[in-house]
């Protein structure tokens, strides 16, 4: 069963960057689609980005261009590059993870296998 653990949050300002890791136990993780999704205060839970099995990527509308996703199979953990953050991209971010390989989705109904999220905080 593949176990999300993310990292790499933390707090940075305005205009900084920060890269998310998210690490999976699992001896077939590299046949699983993963994705990002974020929850911030006050707001519902949204999509971010993701990648199937094979590497292709979505993102959400409002996420594509500050925000890079990418996979890394030999480690395997997959990354979430985050530039220019904004206040308003403070909160905590998840990693998911669904076996379908051919999945790649920003709905997080789609998903079941959930990391306890990391926290980012932007401020001045």
């Amino acid at each position: 069963q593949v176990q999300p653990v993310e990292s790499g949050g933390g707090t940075v300002q305005p205009g900084g960057s920060l890269r998310l890791s998210c690490v999976v136990s699992g001896d077939k993780y590299s046949l699983y689609s993963m994705s990002w999704f974020r929850q911030s205060p006050g707001k519902q839970r949204e999509g971010v980005a993701g990648t199937d099995a094979e590497g292709s990527t979505c993102y959400a509308s409002s996420m594509k261009g500050r925000f890079t996703v990418s996979k890394d199979n030999a480690k395997p953990t997959l990354y979430l590059q985050m530039d220019n953050l904004k206040p308003e991209d403070t909160g905590i971010y998840y990693c998911a993870a669904d076996p379908r390989a051919r999945l790649c989705s920003t709905q997080s109904h789609e998903f079941g296998i959930w990391g306890q999220g990391t926290q980012v905080t932007v401020t001045s």
